[in-house]
């Protein structure tokens, strides 16, 4: 098949910027085939067609992966390769998550309100639930331990996903990575209405500076969360694949599974901390 074979993930796990390119690609063929062939269920078919596009290149990678756990012995070396992995596991989040963005914002809205309906009703359903948190006399503690039960589900269903379909956090994380993508460029298209009065340069720069305190205000903490998520779906794809490959009991491979978990809970800590108690210092 042609997407699939663009990017040979031996390749990219050398050159893992490479895998933005991919993750910009599949997003762009996914976007205007299901937005011009089946244009009534555009946005999660969206998703669908992009992690059809990553299935084979995120199989052979956690397939190898979970083959390293048998071939080192070393804890240390074993973190280490699972890091290359994890970089170009982010920089296809994110060219997923810049296609997305650029088409939220340039493209007519009728065909916005069509492609990212259901991720509209997510991000008013998510502000729905944090103003109820915020009803009454709360603190800061209550609102970190509300955002850190709300991602510790999502870390769940991404570490079940990968375990009962070998990469299914991929489904989850390009429905975030949508879910994301619609609120920076709300925000973008909401910073830029506010300099729309400026004409020339001033305005150019203010659409730019919009571009830039959009995607930090969610990505400053958005980072940690999606580092433990992709964190999470690796362990849940090693365990997968080495019960089918009946590796299971090898010890090494569960004992690296479990430290990845380990990790993904210490980034999903960090990343409600930073959210809670000092997203809102920058971005206020």
């Amino acid at each position: 098949m042609v997407l699939e074979s663009i990017f040979n993930p031996f390749v990219v796990k050398k050159k893992p910027w490479e895998m933005f390119f991919a993750g910009f690609v599949y997003t762009v063929v996914g976007l205007f085939l299901s937005y011009f062939v089946f244009q009534e269920a555009a946005g999660l078919l969206t998703v669908f067609l992009i992690v059809l596009a990553t299935v084979p290149l995120l199989y052979s990678t956690i397939q190898n992966e979970e083959e390293l756990d048998l071939k080192y012995k070393t804890e240390w070396k074993l973190l280490k390769e699972h890091t290359k992995v994890l970089s170009f596991l982010i920089f296809l989040f994110l060219g997923i998550t810049s296609a997305l963005t650029i088409a939220y914002v340039v493209l007519p809205q009728p065909v916005v309100d069509n492609v990212f309906n259901l991720q509209q009703a997510a991000i008013a359903n998510v502000n729905k639930n944090i103003n109820v948190v915020l009803v009454g006399n709360v603190t800061k503690a209550d609102v970190f331990t509300a955002v850190l039960l709300n991602n510790l589900k999502v870390l769940f269903f991404c570490l079940i996903f990968s375990f009962l379909y070998g990469i299914g956090a991929i489904f989850i994380l390009t429905w975030n990575a949508s879910v994301i993508a619609a609120a920076i460029g709300n925000l973008i298209k909401i910073e830029v209405a506010k300099a729309a009065s400026l004409v020339g340069f001033p305005a150019l720069s203010s659409y730019f500076g919009a571009i830039t305190f959009s995607f930090f205000r969610y990505m400053t903490h958005g980072i940690f969360e999606i580092i433990s998520y992709f964190v999470a779906g690796l362990a849940g794809g090693i365990i997968s694949i080495a019960l089918i490959k009946h590796n299971l009991k090898e010890d090494r491979v569960l004992i690296d599974a479990l430290d990845l978990v380990l990790i993904s809970l210490g980034f999903l800590f960090i990343g409600g901390i930073i959210e809670v108690y000092i997203t809102p210092l920058w971005f206020s």
